[in-house]
C-alpha cells in the first residue's frame, strides 16, 4: 500500500544525506496518505545509503500501530503522529541533527529573524520549545516532544503554515512542509538560517531582528495572497 509515498519518503530520507543534514543515521523523514489515515515514515536506525521503498514503514495515524513494513519504525513515529494529528495541512516532516539548527536548539535559542533570506521563507522567528520536565521524559517521551512543539504554537499563537519550523530545546529541529520533499527543502534553508544568524550575531552584538515592514515584503511577496515571486505558469 502507499507504494507512490513510500518512494517520495524514501528518496526524501536519501535527501538528508544529500544537502548534509545528516551523518550516520541522525534524522528522519515521513509522509502522510492524502486521507490523513496513515503515515510513511523511515525505519529506525537504518543508513540512508541502503534504504529502499519497501523499507519504509507505514503506521495508522490513529491508534498509532504498524500496519506495514518488516523493519521498526523510526523512534520519533510518536512525535511525528502529534504534529500531524495537530497540525492538519501538513503533509511531510523532517527531523535531523544537523549543526547549525541543533546548535540553536541546545543552547536553548530560537533563531532570531535578521535578513530577508530567513525572512523569504519563514514569516518570522523560529522558537525554541521549553524543557520537558522529568516526567515528560520517562514516560511517552516522543509523544510529549510533539506535544511541547504544538504547546508552543498555541501559546505563543505561532501560525505553523508560516512558520514551519520549530527547536526542541536540548534536542534538535523539527521541520515540516507541503510533501516530505517539502519539508527537507524547508529543513535545509533553516540549517542554513540558523548559521547566517550565528554568524550575525557573532559581527553585531547589537543587531536588531528585521524592520516588520521588510519581513512582510520579503515573505509575502512569495507566500502572500498576491505574491509574485517566482512564475506563474511552467515554462516550456
Amino acid at each position: 500500500m502507499l507504494e507512490k509515498l513510500k518512494k517520495e519518503v524514501c528518496q526524501a530520507n536519501k535527501d538528508l544525506q544529500k544537502f548534509g543534514l545528516v551523518i550516520l543515521t541522525w534524522g528522519n523523514v515521513s509522509g502522510i496518505s492524502d486521507d490523513r489515515k496513515y503515515i510513511v515514515i523511515k525505519p529506525s536506525g537504518v543508513e540512508y545509503d541502503t534504504l529502499l521503498p519497501n523499507d519504509m514503514v507505514v503506521v495508522d495515524l490513529s491508534n498509532s500501530k504498524k500496519i506495514e513494513g518488516k523493519l521498526n519504525p523510526s523512534s520519533d513515529t510518536q512525535t511525528h503522529i502529534e504534529l500531524y494529528r495537530n497540525f492538519k495541512n501538513i503533509k511531510g516532516i523532517v527531523h535531523t541533527h544537523s549543526n547549525w539548527a541543533t546548535s540553536f536548539a541546545q543552547a536553548e535559542l530560537p533563531i532570531k529573524c535578521y535578513g530577508t533570506t530567513h525572512a523569504d521563507y519563514f514569516y518570522g522567528d523560529i522558537p525554541c520549545t521549553r524543557k520537558l520536565i522529568n516526567r515528560e521524559i520517562e514516560n511517552n517521551y516522543e509523544q510529549n516532544t510533539g506535544k511541547v512543539i504544538v504547546e508552543t504554537f498555541v501559546k505563543n499563537n505561532y501560525d505553523y503554515n508560516n512558520i514551519p519550523a520549530v527547536l526542541v530545546s536540548n534536542h534538535g529541529p523539527f521541520v515540516w512542509g507541503s510533501s516530505p520533499q517539502n519539508a527537507v527543502h524547508n529543513a535545509y534553508v533553516l540549517e542554513n538560517i540558523a548559521e547566517l544568524a550565528y554568524k550575525t550575531k557573532t559581527l553585531n552584538l547589537k543587531i536588531l531582528t528585521i524592520d516588520k515592514n521588510l519581513l512582510d515584503k520579503h515573505y509575502l511577496r512569495k507566500h502572500g495572497k498576491n505574491a509574485y515571486y517566482g512564475q506563474s505558469a511552467k515554462r516550456k
